[in-house]
């Protein structure tokens, strides 16, 4: 049997109001290791690091402003489908020698049936064959012409085009060695690369938020929606290949106007959602020695009933059953090392689900009771957690910063060289460990979005010690039906 960790049962969340609220109930952290029922061990708190110290860390991308949005506006990326010289693991850069493979026009036309229903107003491509392939695909028989913008196209990497990765190796050798372990600071021919990339993804989104549609679609390449994500969330050259983009993988970004104005609030609604099971393959051309998984757990009975989300301890709803359903099938085949679960009823019930591979559940049963029961719950809005009193987010993320120790902890302990470790628990939760994951600040909290059921992936290709790299965020695509759409309605009165 799987050994099982508890980490805290999340506190209840207060939305910020007019009125003065009483001091909510905290509950205190608990941080212990349950590995069986009569081992407990302590876990030390990690080394306290200021604001200060953290935000230093971040580039000054951070306070490069975005042109304000009069309206709310949802910008979905994707990345083209697999080129001939991806399969030939042929370094592309921005030359367009390359063309969709079989396999890149079939995941090209998954995410056109992904994308099908969606309202989109407008979408840009790269100029290069591949990635206007990928478009005229999954754009299909929308009318509207594709805008081609020059600055979309792939990362310049000069005499290290065309060359097979061996080659760049043999030929290069020191060189090849820094865009491998140091890619912001690799100069090739005179030129920084990655540095001049993220000057181009700037400048892109300046045509893209002043364009007069709400719906936006854009499909470019690896690096550059690398680039896109980071430059919009304010995140420098340092994230460079620590956001992956995996072929035809879809990113959604949420602007949301300021009422005063200027740089929109900006929320990554999710991350490279794939047309294939994003708990297979390698990080980035890398093979991860060890993975966590992070789940949210199923939505709960008191997602229906309205006033805070996720605000009280309930079991799941049937919704919430299905949902911890599909994420045990979508985990069947994942060697997992351990299984970390928050103490929320919740929670517990979906690890349980995926600790006993569907061996105990009615499916059957369950489907027959989901129709009317699914109705009553709705999706969390993005960027939710913005709306929080600052004594919150602060009790959130120092808790969540011992959980992420904890789980860390956790992932070396494994014998095998591939640990992988499940955790369970509230998506608020697994948000602020994202930020702690990326050496963020609290203040970024409401930069990210987690659904009920959703999955999120960080692989560690150096070991817990090394940088994690976020290999899927929101993930939902297992959810089926069940699932929170990628995009929605551009009607006026939605806030993303």
């Amino acid at each position: 049997m799987l050994s099982t960790a508890l980490t805290p049962h999340l506190f209840p969340l207060h939305k910020t109001g007019n009125h003065r609220r009483r001091r909510p109930e905290v509950y205190p952290l608990r941080a212990d290791v349950v590995r069986s029922s009569s081992r407990v061990q302590e876990i030390k708190k990690p080394s306290p690091v200021s604001s200060d110290e953290r935000r230093e860390l971040l580039t000054s991308w951070e306070n490069i402003a975005l042109p304000p949005v009069k309206a709310a506006k949802r910008v979905v990326l994707v990345r083209h489908g697999q080129s001939t010289w991806n399969a030939e693991g042929r370094i592309q850069g921005s030359s367009d020698f390359s063309v969709l493979t079989l396999k890149g026009e079939s995941q090209a036309e998954t995410s056109r049936q992904m994308l099908l229903d969606d309202s989109f107003d407008v979408c840009f491509s790269s100029p290069l064959i591949r990635s206007k392939r990928t478009a005229e695909i999954i754009w299909g028989s929308r009318t509207e012409e594709i805008i081609t913008e020059s600055n979309l196209r792939e990362i310049d990497l000069y005499s290290f085009q065309g060359l097979l990765k061996n080659e760049g190796k043999a030929k290069y050798g020191a060189a090849y060695r820094q865009w491998q372990i140091d890619a912001p600071n690799f100069n090739i021919d005179g030129h920084y690369p990655v540095r001049e990339l993220w000057e181009r993804a700037r400048s892109c989104w300046t045509k893209i938020l002043t364009h007069e549609s709400r719906s936006i679609l854009v499909v470019a390449h690896n690096a550059v929606n690398q680039a896109l994500v980071a430059t919009a969330m304010g995140l420098g050259t340092e994230y460079f290949r620590i956001l992956l983009q995996s072929n035809c993988g879809v990113s959604v970004l949420d602007f949301t106007p300021k009422p005063e104005g200027g740089t929109p609030y900006i929320c990554l609604n999710r991350l490279n959602q794939t047309p294939s099971s994003p708990v297979a393959g390698s990080s980035g051309g890398r093979k991860p020695s060890m993975r966590i998984i992070l789940v949210s757990h199923g939505t709960s009975q008191n997602d229906g009933e309205g006033g805070i989300p996720f605000s009280r301890d309930s079991p799941m709803n049937m919704l919430g059953v299905i949902q911890a359903q599909k994420t045990a099938e979508l985990l069947l085949d994942v060697k997992v090392g351990s299984i970390v679960s928050s103490n929320a009823i919740a929670s517990v019930e979906t690890a349980t689900a995926i600790s006993r591979q569907l061996a105990d559940l009615d499916v059957e049963s369950i489907l027959k009771q989901t129709k009317d029961d699914s109705t009553s719950s709705q999706p969390l809005q993005s960027g939710w957690l913005r709306g929080y009193e600052d004594e919150i987010t602060r009790l959130l993320w120092d808790q969540s910063g011992v959980a992420w120790k904890c789980l860390l902890d956790e992932l070396s302990k494994g014998s095998e060289p591939q640990n992988v470790v499940v955790a369970v628990g509230h998506p608020a939760l697994h948000i602020a460990m994202m930020g702690h994951c990326l050496n963020l600040t609290k203040e970024w909290l409401g930069s990210f979005h987690l659904d009920a059921g959703s999955i999120s992936v960080v692989d560690f290709p150096d070991g817990p010690s090394g940088r994690g790299v976020i290999r899927c965020i929101n993930y939902t695509a297992h959810l089926g039906r069940w699932s929170i759409p990628i995009t929605r309605p551009t009607l006026d009165d939605e806030d993303f």
